[in-house]
Formats: C-alpha cells, sequence, structure tokens
C-alpha cells in the first residue's frame, strides 16, 4: 500500500461546520464512552455487596475480587464481539453507525442499574460492552477522515482525551451522586449518552472521503475483513491486535483495579464510608487527568519522534506506574506513595491516543473502520482471560497488588513488538 508524504505543518486549514460538529459528537460519545465503562470499577465493591448475597454466594473480599473480574472479562468479551461494527460502518458509513453504538451501550448501561443479581449484571455489562467497543473505531475513524491533514494528528489527541474526561466525569459522579445515593444512581446516569444521537442524526454529515468509496464498498462481494489479511496488510493487522492486546491489559489493572486498591489502602488506615468512596474518586480523577494531559501530547510528540517512540515512552510509564502503585504503594500501605505514582500510570494510560493516530494511517478508506475495530477487538478476548486470571489470582492469594503487578510484563512484552511496527510518521492519511 503506497501513502503520499510531506504532510505540510506550517498552515491549518480553516474546520468546516460538519468537521467540528462530527469532532464534538465523536468526543462526546467517547467522553460516555469513558464513563460508562469506568462505573463498574466505581461500584465494583458496593455493587458486589449488595448482589453476591441475592446470587446465594457469601460477599467475602476474595469472592467481590473474583466475581467482580468474572463481570470485567464477560464485559471484555463483549467489547470483542464489537469487531462487527467495523464492517458495517465501511458499507454504511461511519455516523450511523456511531449512533447504534452510542445508542447501543446507553441503554444496557441503564438497565444494568435494575439488576437483582450478579449474573443480571454481567448479562446487561455484556451488551453494553459490544456497544462501547464500537465506539473508538468509529469515533477515530470519522475524525480521522474529515479532518484536514494538517490538523488531523492534532484532532486524534483532542478526541481521545474525551475518554478520560468522561472517566474524571465518572469519578466526579460517584463523589457526588455515588456516595449519596448508591451504586444503582451510577448505572442510571448511563442513559445520557441517547441524547447525543439526537445530535449526530441531524447535525453531522459522512466524511467525504468515505463517500468516495461508498458505492465501490457497498457493491463489491468480498468480505471487509478478509481485506486486512492480504500479504500486504496481514503482518500489521495481527501486529497492531497485539499491540492493542497490550495496552487493554494495562486499561484493566490501571483503571479498574485503581479504585479497589484505593479502598483497601484507606482501610488500613481506617478511612470508612464516604471518605472512603470520596478518596477513590480524587485517585481515579488524578489518574485521568494526567492522561489527558498525556493525551494532548501524544500528537506533539509523535510527529517530532514518531508514533513507535511515542508508544514506547507511554508503554515504559505503565511499567513504573503499575509497580509503583501496585506493587510498592500498595504493600507499604502508604496511601501518599500510591498517589505520586498514580501520574505516571495516568500518563501510560494515553497509550490509546497513539492508536487513535496512528491505526488509520496505515490503511486504505475503504476497510480503515474495518482494521480499526478488528485491532481494538481482538484484544479484549486475550484482555478476558488475563483479566479472569487476575481475579483468580486476588481470590487464592487474598491480596489484589501482586497479581496485578504481574500485568507490567505485557508491556515488556510491547516494547519489543514495536521494534516491528510499521512507522507512519511524516505520511498522509491514505485513500
Amino acid at each position: 500500500m503506497s501513502v503520499n508524504t510531506s504532510v505540510g505543518t506550517s498552515t491549518q486549514t480553516r474546520l468546516t461546520r460538519n468537521q467540528i460538529n462530527g469532532f464534538w459528537a465523536s468526543w462526546g460519545g467517547w467522553l460516555l464512552d469513558g464513563f460508562n465503562a469506568t462505573v463498574f470499577a466505581l461500584v465494583l465493591a458496593p455493587s458486589m455487596k449488595a448482589l453476591l448475597p441475592k446470587s446465594g454466594i457469601t460477599p467475602t473480599a476474595g469472592h467481590i475480587g473474583f466475581y467482580g473480574s468474572i463481570i470485567f472479562a464477560i464485559f471484555l468479551v463483549g467489547w470483542g464481539l464489537a469487531t462487527f461494527w467495523g464492517p458495517v460502518a465501511d458499507r454504511y458509513g461511519r455516523a450511523r453507525t456511531l449512533m447504534m453504538t452510542i445508542l447501543m451501550y446507553a441503554v444496557f448501561t441503564f438497565l444494568a442499574a435494575f439488576s437483582q443479581n450478579v449474573w443480571e449484571l454481567a448479562l446487561f455489562r455484556f451488551l453494553a460492552g459490544i456497544g462501547i467497543g464500537g465506539e473508538w473505531a468509529m469515533a477515530g475513524t470519522f475524525v480521522a477522515e474529515s479532518w484536514p491533514e494538517s490538523r488531523r494528528e492534532m484532532g486524534a489527541g483532542y478526541l481521545h482525551s474525551g475518554y478520560y474526561v468522561g472517566i474524571l466525569v465518572s469519578a466526579v459522579a460517584n463523589y457526588t451522586i455515588g456516595a449519596a445515593f448508591g451504586w444503582r444512581a451510577m448505572f442510571l446516569l448511563g442513559i445520557i449518552p441517547a441524547l447525543l444521537v439526537a445530535f449526530i442524526r441531524w447535525k453531522v454529515q459522512e466524511p467525504d472521503r468515505w463517500v468516495k468509496v461508498e458505492n465501490t464498498v457497498k457493491t463489491e462481494k468480498k468480505a471487509l475483513l478478509s481485506e486486512i489479511f492480504t500479504p500486504e496488510l496481514r503482518r500489521r493487522s495481527w501486529g497492531n491486535a497485539l499491540l492493542l492486546t497490550v495496552a487493554m491489559v494495562g486499561l484493566w489493572a490501571g483503571t479498574v483495579y485503581l479504585p479497589t486498591a484505593i479502598l483497601d489502602l484507606a482501610k488500613t488506615h481506617n478511612i470508612i464510608g464516604t471518605a472512603a468512596t470520596h478518596l477513590s474518586s480524587y485517585g481515579v480523577g488524578l489518574l485521568s487527568i494526567f492522561t489527558v494531559i498525556g493525551c494532548l501530547l501524544t500528537p506533539i510528540i509523535a510527529r517530532r519522534w514518531g508514533r513507535r517512540t511515542m508508544l514506547g515512552i507511554w508503554l515504559a510509564c505503565m511499567i513504573i506506574g503499575v509497580l509503583g502503585t501496585f506493587g510498592l504503594a500498595f504493600y507499604t500501605h502508604s496511601i501518599t506513595a500510591f498517589f505520586w505514582f498514580i501520574p505516571i500510570l495516568g500518563l501510560g494510560g494515553a497509550d490509546f491516543a497513539v492508536f487513535t493516530l496512528w491505526l488509520p494511517e496505515q490503511y486504505p478508506t475503504k476497510v480503515r473502520a474495518t482494521a480499526f475495530a478488528f485491532a481494538t477487538s481482538v484484544g479484549r478476548f486475550v484482555g478476558a482471560i488475563i483479566t479472569f486470571i487476575v481475579g483468580a489470582m486476588v481470590s487464592s492469594m487474598g491480596t489484589l497488588g501482586l497479581p496485578v503487578d504481574f500485568t507490567a510484563i505485557a508491556f515488556v512484552v510491547g516494547l519489543f513488538l514495536l521494534t516491528m511496527s510499521p512507522e507512519t510518521k511524516g505520511t498522509q492519511l491514505p485513500d
């Protein structure tokens, strides 16, 4: 596949109304995606304490960690099944498919508030995961294809910051609404993204790049998924999927278990109840703030040093952050040290912003969404297995720190995989 080079960076093209509307629709969807994906991490302990007895299970610390991990794993399987959204978007449009993904995760996050046992909650999280898993690929593809070349890199960084602003919003909501009204209220907030669908329906048009190939894609009989495994694209498709798998492990290690770890530390210092909930919210808020900073830095550094170098820096931050929080700080029972390492962990979480910039540059328009969805979804299945294993280790070892520490190994593997990945610095988006 050939790409055009020599991207101009000295001037910036003025954005059209549709480009602005499309960006805010994508950013808003990604923000609400971050909220919905994180909400269970924040309410894991209280929701499991309420639902395990109704499921005939004693709510011990080990059972809370184990069954919470099962629900996370099931959620990731749903996220992994979101691969099918890619071919849908390549055939029927980015904006249309974006609406469907947002509506799906909004409805099933809302319904999770009415769960009467852990298995009902698992089902609703599974279905919400299918919707959440598709939103990233749709939003990332839309912004890459609709924004002018001179601003596309920054657009990717701005876009991905939305997910972590969503995490920050979830922390604020947990600090206020969750602390006052309980875990069910947090899930009820999940219906809010449905309001965004109306905006997309009336205000956002499909990118011109996709419109140009629309008829070709619709009339071709070949399966779009098979086209990303041609001899020309096969290696990068599997390579991207493996790198995303590494990033997925980090997401669940750094984000999902962070609130629970803070609650465990708070208990050792006799901080309980609302005060503990507030402390965990502070931690998640701090994490998300530094990840937003990392997202905004990503296109600047990636433009100067390249995509691979940028991802390598964030993977190194994940190694330091995971070992510092769940290793050193957790086992020395130091809340202060834990919070000192959270910013490093937060910066590492910006590794996903690199993919938002990098993946669209590697594929032609007619299969871009398919490739994006495959790379961002297939790793969820491996992530589900890892999450289940971590949960089982937490249950058998009776500790959260060491099992999560082991996930740092994945980032070492990621640094090795980077040496075999294509560098697309200085290239334009292929047609």
